[in-house]
Order: C-alpha cells, then sequence, then structure tokens
C-alpha cells in the first residue's frame, strides 16, 4: 500500500491545530489505496482492508494520540472519534480566517508575491469551510486596499478592465520587479557621479609587467647613483681635508699641490702601481 518507513504528509498534531489538513490528506491517500470505503458508514470492506487502513491512519498520529487510542481497532471508529475531537477547530480557523480576510491590506507586505500568497491561504481557509469567492471579490478586496498614495494608480488599474485576478496580480508582480530594479540603480552609487570603469585581466597583467620592469630598471640606476655620488664624494675629500687657515697665498697653494700628490696615490691600482707611468715604489 504506502511505505510506512517515512511519512507521506504531516502526522495530526495533539492540539488539532492540522487536523483539517491532516482530514484531507488522510481521505486522498486511502482513496489513492483503495481504502477510502473503510471511513464509510456502513462500508463492505474485509478485515484485510481494515487493518490496511488502520494502520495507515495511526502511522499519520502523533505518538500522544496513539497511546491515547491503543484499544481502537475499527479505522471507522477512530475516524469519527478524532472528528468529534478536533471538529471545533472549523470554528476557531473560520473566524480567525475571516478576520485576516477584512484587515488585508497590500502595504502590510514587503512585496507583491508574499501579499498575494496571504490572499490564497485565507481564502482556501475560507472555501473550505463554505465561503465562496468570485473572481469580481478578489479584484475588489485588491483595489480596495491600496495605499492611499496610490489612489491614482488603483483608478487606473480600474479603468483597465481586467476580468480574472490573476491578470491583475500579474501587473502588479512585473510592476514591483521593475520599482526594485530603479532602486537598486539609484541607490547603487551618489547621484551626478560616474560609473566605476571596467577594469580588463590582460590590462591588469601589463600594467604588472611594466611597472616591476620599471621598478627593476630604477633599482640599477639608483645603484649607479649611488656608486657616482661615492665616487664624487671619494675626490671631493681631499679638498675637503685643506684646512682652512687666513695665512696668504703661498699657503694655498703648498696645500693645493699636496691634495694632488694625495689624490695621485689614491688612484693606484691593486698591485701598487702608479696610475700615471706605471712605475713602482714613487
Amino acid at each position: 500500500m504506502v511505505n510506512l518507513a517515512k511519512l507521506d504528509y504531516a502526522a495530526l498534531d495533539i492540539t488539532g491545530k492540522n487536523y483539517h489538513t491532516w482530514v484531507l490528506d488522510t481521505k486522498i491517500h486511502l482513496e489513492a489505496g483503495n481504502f477510502g470505503d473503510t471511513i464509510r458508514e456502513e462500508n463492505n470492506s474485509s478485515s484485510q482492508d481494515l487493518a490496511k487502513a488502520m494502520i495507515f491512519i495511526r502511522h499519520h498520529l502523533d505518538e500522544g494520540l496513539k497511546s491515547e487510542y491503543l484499544t481502537t481497532k475499527d479505522p471507522l471508529t477512530l475516524w469519527k472519534t478524532l472528528r468529534d475531537r478536533y471538529n471545533h477547530q472549523i470554528t476557531v480557523i473560520l473566524s480567525r480566517a475571516r478576520y485576516e480576510w477584512t484587515h488585508l491590506r497590500i502595504q502590510d507586505f514587503k512585496s507583491v508575491a508574499k501579499y498575494n500568497s496571504a490572499l490564497f491561504r485565507i481564502t482556501y481557509q475560507m472555501k473550505l469551510y463554505g465561503d465562496i469567492f468570485t473572481e469580481e471579490d478578489l479584484l475588489e478586496k485588491t483595489f480596495s486596499i491600496f495605499h492611499t498614495s496610490n489612489v491614482l494608480l488603483q483608478q487606473q488599474y480600474r479603468t483597465r478592465g481586467f476580468i480574472e485576478y490573476k491578470q491583475l496580480i500579474y501587473v502588479l508582480l512585473v510592476v514591483g520587479q521593475n520599482n526594485e530594479l530603479l532602486i537598486k540603480n539609484h541607490h547603487s552609487r551618489p547621484i551626478g557621479s560616474a560609473p566605476f570603469p571596467e577594469v580588463n585581466v590582460a590590462s591588469l597583467e601589463l600594467n604588472a609587467t611594466s611597472s616591476s620592469g620599471d621598478n627593476h630598471k630604477r633599482g640599477h640606476s639608483h645603484k649607479r647613483c649611488q656608486w657616482n655620488r661615492k665616487g664624487k664624494n671619494h675626490g671631493g675629500q681631499f679638498h675637503n681635508q685643506v684646512p682652512r687657515h687666513n695665512s696668504g697665498p703661498s699657503f694655498k697653494n703648498g696645500n693645493r699641490h699636496r691634495g694632488k700628490a694625495r689624490m695621485n696615490n689614491a688612484l693606484r691600482n691593486s698591485n701598487g702601481a702608479c696610475h700615471r707611468c706605471g712605475g713602482d715604489g714613487h
């Protein structure tokens, strides 16, 4: 009949809050398994069919309910007992659904889709217990609960002459999506500012390569400048060592010749040869 390893639908809660949906699901599954007669008055079902129906119904009961009706063997008896126990939920659910229908407003929902879902849930509950709605009722209800800031828009929708509710809700859904896109585009960047330029991956790699080459060249030139500065400072340190005295022109000339001799000695190569004549020992 049915795989009892898992539930085919939600089990009946011990509080009875899902009793009416549970009743509909149970009837559908029993009819699909050719066991619908087991919960009808004066049925001629075999004992085997009654047992299978009883197993299926008990499998979809809360554990507390299973313990309470442990001695019940007939599915029809169990069905009537549960109906007498939870049938008062009709009054509770219907009164709540009528209250929600009366106070239903579009502005109480974040989107048209959520409003549409709530409307169908309420109307389904009311239809389940005898309240019937026509397409005109759904259209008029939606027109009458527009926000006061959308009075002109509501009048424009009325003049379009919608016949079915789905036509109106389709237009509202499309308008809602377009409005969300407009708001996102408006808040994406400040007014009057230009959008961020698109960055190409190839251009990023090219810039990275060129910048690394420039840094490499800059490093060599920096070292060369340091060597030049060292050479200049090395040649200039002899002039800086000349004492500054005011002893007359002849003293300055003697110091100048000593500085040149020291420069010549400093320019010798590693073998000790003279830089000018190539000789040694002087």
